[in-house]
C-alpha cells in the first residue's frame, strides 16, 4: 500500500469533513446557549436530521460504493457508469421530493410536527439534493480530485456557518428596531426552524456550482448496465439503512420512547453531548474517502489482502488515540456541547467513541464481501447489528433514559463487527494483525482507566469548574498518551509496507 498516498489523501479530503464538522461543533454552544435545554428546541433539531441521514441512505441506495466498483470493472465505459448512476439516483431523489411536498401536512402530523410542515418540506428538499449530490462527490473521488471535492464542501460549510452566525447572534440585536423580526423568531421556535432554512439555501447553492459534473448526465443510459448495478447494489441498500439505522434510530425512536416534551429535552441533552464523540466518525469518514478509491482501484492486485490488512493496523492505532484524546481533554471539550445545562449527558461519551470505533473496524472488514461481490452478506451483518440497537433501546430507554442509547449502538456495532471477522475469515481470509491490535485496545483502555481513577481522587466530575486541578489531571494525561504512542511505536511497526 502506498501509505504516502493515502496519508495525503486522508489529509484532503479529511479537511473538509474535519473542519467543517469542527465549525459545525462550534455551532452545538451557539444553538445550545440561545435554545434552552428544558425547551426542548435541541431535541427537535436532533430529531428531524435524524430522519434526514436515514432518507439519504435511503435515495443513494449504495450507488456511491457501487459507482466506484463498476468504474473499475474490465469493459466497463467509466462515463456511462457515471451518467446512469447520476439518472438513477438523480430520478428517485425527484419523485421523493415531489411526493413529500405533496404529502406534506399528513407527514407533519404523523411526525408530530403539524404545527410546522415548513421543516419537514425544506428537510426534503435538502436530502433530495443531497442524494443527488453525494454521487457527484464520489465521482470526484474515483477520478482521484480532491481539491474540487474539497472546495465544494466548504461551498456549503462557510456560508453555512456564516449565516447561523448571523442568524442567532446579530438579528436578535434587531428585534427592538424591527418588532416583527422578532415575531418571525418566536414563530419558528426560536431560532430552530432558521437552522433547516440555512442549510436548504446553502444545499442549493452548492447544486449550482456542480453544473459542470451534471453534465455528465447527458453520456446516455444504459439499461443493461443499470440492471447490473442494480442486482450490486441492493444488498448495499439494506447495508446502507440498517448502517444508518445504527447511528439514527435512537434519535428517531426516543420521541416514541418517552414521549412529550421531556423526550425532547432528554434527546437535545443527547444529541448535544454525543456531538463530541462523533470526532471519531470524522476520522472514520476521512479514512474511507481516500481507503476506498485504493482499495477498489487495486482490488486486483495480488497485495489487496495486505493493502487491507495494513489499512485496518493504522485505523486501529490512531483512532484509539483519538479517543484517548477526546477523554482525556474532556474539560475542554465538553464546552462543544453548550452550557452546563447539557454536561448531565457527557457521561455518554466514551461510550459512543467506542461504538464509533467499532463502526470504524466493521467498515475496514467490509471490503471482504465487497470485493467478493457478495454484498448480501452486507446487509445480513448490518441487518442483525442494527436489530440488537434497536432492541437494547426499545428495551432499556424507558427505564434508563438515553445512556441506553449509547450502549445500544456499541452493542449494535460490536455485533457487526465481530460477525464481519468472524465470517471473512472463511470466505475471504486476511491475516490482520490481531496481538498488536488487540494489544492497542488493552493499552487505551488502561489508560483511560488510569485516568479515570486519577480523576475521582482529585475529585473531578463531568461539571467541575475548570480550574487547577482540570488542568493538573490533563497534565498527567499527556503523559499517558505519551505511554500510548511510546508503545506503539516500538511494538507495532509503524512503517509503510506492501508496494513502494
Amino acid at each position: 500500500m502506498n501509505l504516502k498516498s493515502l496519508a495525503k489523501d486522508t489529509a484532503l479530503y479529511g479537511l473538509s469533513s474535519i473542519v467543517g464538522r469542527f465549525l459545525n461543533y462550534l455551532l452545538v454552544p451557539l444553538y445550545t446557549y440561545y435554545i434552552a435545554a428544558e425547551s426542548g428546541g435541541y431535541g427537535i433539531v436532533t430529531n428531524l436530521y435524524a430522519y434526514t441521514a436515514l432518507l439519504l441512505a435511503l435515495l443513494t441506495f449504495g450507488m456511491e460504493t457501487t459507482l466506484f466498483r463498476f468504474c473499475n470493472k474490465d469493459g466497463e465505459d467509466d462515463r456511462m457508469v457515471y451518467s446512469t448512476t447520476l439518472r438513477l439516483v438523480g430520478g428517485v431523489a425527484l419523485l421523493f421530493a415531489v411526493l413529500v411536498l405533496g404529502l406534506v401536512r399528513p407527514i407533519s402530523g404523523a411526525l408530530g410536527y403539524s404545527a410546522h410542515p415548513e421543516y419537514i418540506g425544506c428537510m426534503a428538499l435538502i436530502v433530495a439534493q443531497d442524494a443527488f449530490q453525494a454521487i457527484m462527490f464520489s465521482r470526484l473521488r474515483q477520478q482521484g480530485r480532491p481539491v474540487r471535492f474539497v472546495s465544494l464542501k466548504f461551498a456549503f460549510i462557510i456560508p453555512n456557518v456564516i449565516l447561523n452566525v448571523a442568524c442567532f447572534i446579530l438579528l436578535p440585536k434587531l428585534f427592538h428596531h424591527f418588532p416583527g423580526l422578532e415575531a418571525v423568531w418566536q414563530r419558528f421556535d426560536y431560532g430552530v426552524g432558521f437552522i433547516f432554512f440555512i442549510n436548504f439555501i446553502c444545499t442549493t447553492a452548492v447544486s449550482f456550482l456542480f453544473l459542470p459534473e451534471i453534465k455528465g448526465i447527458f453520456h446516455g443510459w444504459d439499461g443493461k448496465l443499470a440492471k447490473r448495478m442494480l442486482t450490486y447494489t441492493w444488498p448495499l441498500l439494506l447495508l446502507g439503512i440498517v448502517g444508518i439505522l445504527n447511528q439514527v434510530a435512537d434519535k428517531i425512536l426516543y420521541p416514541w420512547l418517552v414521549p412529550g416534551e421531556e423526550g425532547k429535552v432528554q434527546l437535545g441533552i443527547y444529541g448535544a453531548c454525543a456531538k463530541i464523540a462523533l470526532i471519531m466518525s470524522v476520522l472514520t469518514q476521512a479514512f474511507r474517502y481516500a481507503y476506498e478509491p485504493i482499495v477498489f482501484n487495486g482490488s486486483r492486485d495480488k497485495d489487496s489482502p495486505e493493502t487491507l490488512s495494513d489499512g485496518m493496523k493504522y485505523f486501529v492505532i490512531f483512532t484509539l488515540l483519538a479517543f484517548l484524546g477526546v477523554m482525556f481533554f474532556l474539560p475542554l471539550l465538553r464546552y462543544l456541547a453548550g452550557s452546563g445545562d447539557y454536561w448531565e449527558g457527557l457521561k455518554v461519551v466514551p461510550v459512543v467513541m467506542m461504538a464509533e470505533i467499532f463502526m470504524g473496524i466493521y467498515f475496514n472488514l467490509s471490503f471482504w464481501y465487497k470485493l467478493s461481490d457478495k454484498t448480501i452478506w452486507g446487509a445480513i451483518m448490518s441487518a442483525v447489528s442494527a436489530a440488537v440497537m434497536i432492541g437494547v433501546n426499545v428495551a432499556f430507554v424507558p427505564r434508563y433514559g438515553y445512556i441506553a442509547c449509547a450502549w445500544g449502538g456499541f452493542a449494535g456495532y460490536g455485533t457487526a463487527m465481530l460477525m464481519s471477522y468472524f465470517i471473512g475469515q472463511k470466505k475471504y481470509p486476511i491475516k490482520y494483525e490481531l496481538k498488536g491490535i488487540l494489544a492497542a485496545f488493552a493499552l487505551a483502555l488502561a489508560l483511560y482507566g488510569a485516568s479515570k481513577g486519577l480523576g475521582r481522587l482529585m475529585g473531578l466530575a463531568p461539571d467541575s469548574p475548570l480550574g487547577w486541578k482540570s488542568f493538573c489531571w490533563m497534565g498527567a494525561n499527556l503523559i499517558l498518551i505519551g505511554i500510548y504512542c511510546l508503545f506503539i511505536w516500538k511494538s507495532l511497526s509503524l512503517r509503510p509496507v506492501g508496494k513502494k
